[in-house]
């Protein structure tokens, strides 16, 4: 299921925090071998691949552990013997969410909210895997956006959400010799906006500045 890339001219694309290069199988390997990939490289999820790179199926833990049916009546002699007879094609799932590299974040988001999955393989035109995103991918991302990683400081604040605050609070920011890195605004309630700015430092008349220009709530903290 092959996702065609919107041609968006900016940053924050799944190729930005995508996972590569990909540790694949083939629909003919055994169960066991797939663990033991599993194990060595702390994965629980391994895109399957045809001999020309392209996209087949997926395999995860939950079903492999699904493959071992009813293990308590099984000793673990007969378990592995029954997952070492039994191929990653008679296992995996077939019908696959993908994404492709030139899709934005926010969209590869929204799909594994939506579907409900912790992955997304990425693949290009020809449906070959070049990526994988996975939820710890997002998480990075969105921390990278709020600027989480940079030394300085953070500013909650409630706007006015109209045109141009942006504007004047780059102008308040900008009279106290203050460099803004990442600003994130939230969804607005009875007019106002929530704001969290990551700036290189603050000022000692950075809150009173803010305060006057009618910014409320206004809340400055060394950034972790």
């Amino acid at each position: 299921m092959q996702n065609r890339p919107v041609k968006e001219e900016c940053m924050f694309k799944v190729q930005d925090f995508m996972t590569t290069p990909v540790i694949c199988t083939e629909p003919d390997a055994r169960i066991t071998d797939v663990l033991d990939i599993m194990k060595k490289n702390n994965l629980h999820r391994i895109p399957v691949t045809d001999a020309n790179g392209t996209l087949v199926g997926l395999i995860t833990e939950g079903m492999i552990s699904g493959a071992g049916g009813n293990a308590t009546s099984l000793s673990i002699y007969e378990l592995n013997y029954l997952l070492s007879k039994t191929k990653v094609k008679t296992v995996m799932q077939k019908r696959v969410a993908t994404i492709h590299p030139e899709n934005l974040m926010e969209k590869a988001t929204e799909k594994m909210l939506k579907e409900d999955i912790g992955c997304l393989p990425v693949v290009d035109d020809h449906n070959k895997v070049v990526g994988i995103l996975t939820q710890n991918d997002v998480f990075k991302s969105f921390l990278e956006v709020l600027g989480w990683y940079r030394e300085g400081i953070r500013v909650a604040l409630e706007a006015k959400d109209e045109i141009g605050q942006l504007e004047k609070i780059s102008k308040v920011f900008a009279d106290e010799g203050i460099n803004i890195a990442n600003i994130g605004v939230y969804d607005t309630t009875n007019g106002n906006a929530s704001m969290i700015i990551r700036a290189d430092k603050a000022t000692d008349g950075l809150k009173q500045a803010l305060e006057d220009a009618g910014y409320m709530d206004v809340e400055i903290a060394k950034a972790e």
